[in-house]
């Protein structure tokens, strides 16, 4: 089996250094259009779905579970990606297109937050992106946080640490079915648009 390309090698291709700019620049785009859209779900109506699931699940307020999980699983996914930069790149891209799906999906669908609700706090994201007076409620329909993690688990190239990615991807989507902030059927969605994005980041990343 040839081994993986390195930095240097693939530093050398322009194509390369034009998918992985391109990326980069266009998640800082990002960053800086989703809390005008945030603002703008926030304010708008929406309606709040029967949930037979989240009706039998007993509402806990697990922020500081939910987010060592996900922080945990990033971290080890970049650690075993970093010296990958073909990976990188690809996992890149199906972040970046999952965000895009998910303004998508969220300006479709209006909803209300599940009924029982208690706050997510994430001690990051909510102190240095997401800053604001009002809290993000209506993030709902589909879970970012589990196709996060669940694109993680499809870029490394480890069978162990794949498997280990998809455990704490479920563990995140019943953490945050538990608290509440999200339907059953936002979690549901989470594995059909992250193995859409890794898949046209597929095509995208390669050469």
């Amino acid at each position: 089996m040839p081994s993986a390309p390195t930095w240097p090698q693939l530093w050398r291709q322009p194509a390369f250094r034009w998918r992985l700019g391109g990326i980069l620049g266009g998640l800082l785009a990002l960053g800086a259009v989703i809390p005008r859209f945030f603002a703008f779900i926030e304010a708008r109506p929406g309606v709040v779905l029967p949930d037979p699931v989240l009706a039998w699940l007993p509402v806990y307020e697990v922020s500081g579970p939910t987010f060592g999980v996900i922080y945990l699983s990033i971290v080890v996914a970049l650690v075993h990606l970093l010296p990958r930069p073909a990976r990188l790149l690809r996992a890149l891209w199906a972040y970046g297109l999952l965000h895009l799906f998910r303004l998508f999906t969220l300006w479709l669908t209006p909803l209300e937050p599940p009924l029982g609700m208690t706050l997510l706090h994430d001690p990051l994201v909510d102190r240095f992106f997401y800053a604001s007076a009002t809290p993000i409620t209506k993030d709902l329909f589909f879970s970012a946080h589990t196709a996060t993690v669940l694109i993680l688990a499809m870029a490394v190239g480890s069978r162990a640490l794949r498997w280990g990615l998809l455990l704490s991807a479920a563990l995140t989507g019943l953490l945050v079915m538990v608290q509440h902030v999200h339907y059953s059927y936002d979690v549901a969605a989470a594995p059909l648009f992250a193995g859409l994005s890794f898949w046209l980041a597929g095509r995208v990343a390669r050469w």
